[in-house]
């Protein structure tokens, strides 16, 4: 039998066939992915074949297709191993809030220069507008300029007023999307707004603060009565940029791609080198500040070493 990954908890994954009924089912053996090193060899989003116990719900994966693409995080505990978040996807959509929590540029552009990585379209979706001041909002709107500029669509909704969720819902249709963020961003609250039965769970930010509350614990696949499915996943502080050479990352900026080949020099920083298409590029406002600052962070020696702990779920 066939079947896509909808749920995995450690031990026992949850596989949706074509028919709509689920599987409990189990490894077979050891899995190891050519090329990958991972803390889990099979992924949310990953198609599988599994063979099913005689009279039962219950099978064991014996196959793991090829996949399209993936994305990965840094695992929990282990800062030379990798996580795979899911396989498979379409689309992926950063969920951020300007007011409480905050979420920072530097997280949304390493987000970006991540799903660039895996060749994954991306969007941004800023929620909770209905707590925007004149301040916030302007700064938002200056966002909104920078990152479409740059090629990212973006939507501004509010899960709590119903606010925009008709452009929530049209980007998700008939896609497979992976949606992430900081904790207490309302990722669970803006799924549930659009697929009520689903009753994901929500809890208040909690403390002075205003950190989000772990309510995700595992990625998970849920299918969309409107056409498409979506990826919930756990509340991440950071992203961990691995699996490519820091030379790369300029090619993670659209932006900077635009002009980088036009440098005097092919190993070009785009830091400090003379006849630098980047930086005179930056200087007319072609690329913005901030984008680029996140660059510099990103090209930063203290970044690539980050301990495990920077890279663990919230």
């Amino acid at each position: 039998m066939e079947g896509t990954v909808i749920k995995s908890t450690g031990s026992w994954l949850t596989v949706l066939d074509s028919n709509n009924d689920t599987y409990n089912c189990k490894l077979k053996g050891k899995f190891r992915i050519k090329g990958i090193k991972t803390t889990n060899p099979v992924a949310v989003g990953d198609n599988v074949v599994f063979d099913l116990e005689k009279e039962s719900k219950t099978g064991t994966i014996r196959q793991i297709k090829t996949r399209q693409n993936y994305i990965i995080r840094k695992a929990t505990k282990l800062s030379k191993v990798s996580h795979i978040i899911a396989a498979n996807i379409d689309q992926a959509l950063i969920i951020v809030t300007l007011a409480h929590p905050r979420t920072s540029t530097g997280f949304i552009d390493r987000f970006l220069v991540t799903t660039e990585a895996y060749h994954i379209p991306a969007v941004i979706v800023f929620n909770k507008i209905d707590l925007n001041d004149e301040k916030i909002e302007k700064f938002q709107h200056e966002l909104t300029e920078i990152y479409q500029s740059a090629g990212y669509p973006c939507l501004s909704v509010s899960a709590l007023k119903g606010t925009n969720l008709n452009d929530f819902v049209n980007a998700l249709k008939d896609k497979r999307t992976l949606v992430s963020g900081h904790s207490g961003v309302g990722k669970s609250a803006l799924i549930n707004a659009i697929q009520p039965g689903l009753e994901l769970k929500t809890k208040e930010l909690s403390g002075y603060h205003k950190v989000g509350m772990h309510t995700t614990t595992f990625a998970e696949m849920f299918k969309l009565s409107f056409g498409g499915f979506i990826i919930d996943t756990p509340g991440i502080k950071e992203f961990g940029l691995i699996e490519f050479d820091r030379k790369e990352v300029a090619e993670r900026f659209p932006e900077m791609r635009k002009f980088m080949h036009d440098c005097k020099f092919n190993n070009c920083s785009h830091t400090h080198e003379p006849e630098c298409a980047v930086i005179k590029a930056l200087k007319m406002g072609a690329i913005s500040l901030s984008r680029y600052e996140n660059y510099l962070s990103i090209l930063s020696d203290d970044y690539w070493e980050k301990t495990e702990n920077d890279y663990r779920s919230t």
